[in-house]
């Protein structure tokens, strides 16, 4: 309140905000602390996974009890933010980001900020936003390289407008093929965060304009212009949103889990944890809490089972096999 270009009115505004950060990896977990002691208001936190060991190097808000506990990312977050600041809303949600939910998850926030970790997610992202009158904050950051940007429905042009489709094949390098140091998540987040409040407290005019492209190694720094909207753009153009057209069935299609070893299956119901636990528990090793199910297979890899139907099979990159273990386990 003591800095001037926020001052009382803009805590208050900050105190009724309603901010959404989707994703609560390295970037998330900066975006969400930082959030929380600003004193937003409500603050509602998705991911889809559980901490692990080799997310401590860079994930903040998370330590190695949270790794023993295998607590889903959120959850623990919560349990870190709500000691941070009790007077604040903080709303946990599991759950893989998809066309079919994305709009419910997204609804009635102020601005949604990005912590996730591939761009069809945030093209979604953009989509659902732009459709509903949104600002997005974009945010990414590997090995020593960081890139910002904010997009503003109906004052810029929009992520998809930057990037094109983002199929261009092999997806780029992510953390976990090639590392990335800490210090570069902070900076980007931290940009992210700063222009979070901006928006909050309606300064308009102080608000940064293009893309903040950061390399902290060689100490670089590029601030380019966005691009103008492009009148062909399905999204804020033509008000198409390809990204929520996806057909209700494609995110339960077996996906590999970029450098982790891991393929997700979406499932198509529900998963009962204890009923499953008791099944698995004739042939497996299985732990679980309240939050997800892991089972230790006799052929060597293991199963993470969550309530909304997704299961990770880990120790596989390859689709067929990993299909093959989840009609094993699971049923087809």
């Amino acid at each position: 309140m003591l800095f001037p270009p926020i001052g009382i009115s803009g805590q208050q505004k900050i105190a009724v905000a309603t901010i959404v950060v989707v994703g609560m990896g390295a970037l998330g977990t900066v975006i969400a602390n930082h959030m929380a002691r600003a004193g937003v208001g409500k603050l509602r936190i998705i991911d889809r996974d559980y901490v692990e060991r080799s997310n401590l190097q860079r994930q903040m808000l998370y330590d190695e009890e949270d790794v023993q506990q295998v607590r889903p990312k959120v959850i623990a977050a919560e349990r870190k933010l709500s000691r941070i600041n009790s007077d604040i809303t903080i709303e946990p949600i599991v759950s893989h980001v998809t066309a079919d939910n994305a709009e419910a998850l997204i609804t009635g926030a102020d601005l949604v900020l990005d912590g996730t970790d591939n761009f069809q997610t945030r093209l979604l992202l953009n989509d659902v936003c732009f459709k509903l009158g949104i600002p997005f904050i974009y945010g990414g950051a590997v090995s020593s390289h960081g890139m910002t940007a904010v997009f503003i429905p109906g004052q810029t042009s929009c992520l998809r407008c930057l990037l094109g489709s983002g199929d261009s094949g092999s997806g780029g390098d992510t953390c976990d093929t090639v590392g990335v140091i800490s210090p570069i998540i902070d900076i980007i987040a931290s940009l992210q965060a700063v222009e979070a409040l901006k928006i909050m407290v309606g300064a308009t005019g102080a608000q940064r304009q293009g893309l903040l492209s950061l390399e902290i190694w060689q100490h670089q720094m590029m601030d380019l212009k966005l691009p103008p909207q492009r009148t062909s753009c399905p999204t804020c153009s033509l008000k198409q949103y390809p990204s929520l057209q996806a057909s209700g069935s494609e995110h339960q299609r077996p996906v590999t889990l970029c450098g982790r070893e891991t393929v997700q299956i979406g499932g198509n119901r529900s998963i009962n944890l204890q009923h499953m636990a008791e099944r698995l528990e004739r042939s497996c090793t299985v732990t679980r809490n309240p939050y997800l199910l892991k089972a230790e297979l006799p052929e060597g890899e293991r199963l993470v089972l969550f309530p909304d139907g997704r299961v990770l099979v880990q120790g596989t990159e390859d689709l067929a096999r990993a299909q093959t273990l989840y009609d094993r386990y699971i049923g087809s």
